[in-house]
């Protein structure tokens, strides 16, 4: 049988189903891998389930030629903490979690872009501060989504299930900017430059894989171009967004607000932003529904299983 590191710990539904194909240990810390222990996990198991956080690093990989360890079966759809270009060269396979995580990852965008716009966490601030005088007219005034224009940096999997939400849910226009051509259900007008997107849009959703092709595509220049009501959500990777940039953006009063789910160092989140009445900020909870959970793992024990029968796995990304 099999010898498997699942590097956190799981719902019990995936660490029965993982049980019963292979010879499982499943560490009881939710701290990330160190470098040397995912050297030594490489040299101990056939297989490794890691997750965000365990940064599969190129140096990693510069002695794993030839060693136990044939697969990286990733906990999530994105991948970018492992170097599957290095995984490769050592002939380690990565798999990912696709699909499992779209509509639930789509909800949390939507949580986020009302919760900006009409300014929910500072008004639940403000309620359980025992501040709150009461309702007047002029309370509190946000932006009103319904009918709005949203713009989506990025028309994957996940771009397209915030579109729907936002076109057939709220009747807001769609714009959007993504490398190639996609063929949407709705009318969407796809854009030439991230820049134009930003310009256009009252609401900027951020929905691009990590890694270094995208890192800080959102920049300074990209949030010049947003408008001052406007308002920029990320449920992507956190150094998508050049944080200082927004930081200073928010400051500045040259966009209205943001809403996060992720961060560039996460788990440390600038004290900026927290100091922010008009940042909405949440602990990366874009998956954090149990049977979402257990859907991304049940996938990755399947990318498992169908490695180690000889199968090419249903998500191998390298």
């Amino acid at each position: 049988m099999k010898r498997i590191l699942i590097t956190r710990p799981m719902p019990a539904r995936v660490a029965e189903a993982a049980r019963a194909h292979f010879d499982v240990e499943m560490r009881d810390d939710n701290t990330p891998l160190k470098p040397g222990q995912m050297r030594g996990a490489l040299a101990l198991y056939d297989g490794i389930l890691p997750t965000l956080g365990d940064m599969f690093s190129a140096d990693v990989f510069t002695e794993a030629e030839g060693s136990r360890c044939r697969i990286l079966a990733n906990f999530g759809v994105g991948y970018n903490h492992i170097d599957a270009d290095a995984a490769r060269s050592v002939g380690i396979a990565v798999t990912n979690t696709p699909g499992a995580v779209t509509d639930a990852t789509a909800d949390i965008a939507m949580t986020l872009i009302l919760m900006s716009a009409r300014r929910a966490g500072e008004g639940e601030r403000l309620v359980r501060a025992g501040k709150w005088p009461g309702w007047n007219p002029t309370q509190m005034l946000g932006l009103h989504v319904t009918g709005k224009t949203v713009g989506i940096i990025g028309m994957g999997r996940i771009g397209q299930a915030i579109a729907r939400r936002c076109h057939f849910g709220f009747g807001m226009e769609v714009v959007y900017y993504n490398r190639s051509d996609k063929q949407m259900e709705f009318e969407a007008r796809q854009l030439p430059r991230i820049e134009d997107v930003a310009a256009e849009a009252d609401i900027v959703v951020i929905a691009l894989p990590g890694g270094a092709e995208t890192k800080h595509i959102i920049n300074a220049e990209v949030l010049a171009a947003m408008k001052p009501t406007g308002h920029l959500v990320n449920i992507a990777r956190g150094d998508v967004v050049d944080e200082a940039a927004l930081i200073a953006a928010l400051k500045d009063g040259r966009i209205a607000g943001a809403g996060l789910d992720v961060y560039e160092r996460e788990p440390e989140v600038p004290d900026a932003l927290k100091a922010m009445e008009n940042v909405t900020l949440l602990p990366h909870l874009g998956t954090a529904a149990l049977d979402v959970r257990e859907a991304m793992g049940l996938m990755a024990v399947d990318n498992l299983r169908a490695f180690f029968d000889g199968e090419t796995p249903p998500n191998q990304v390298n």
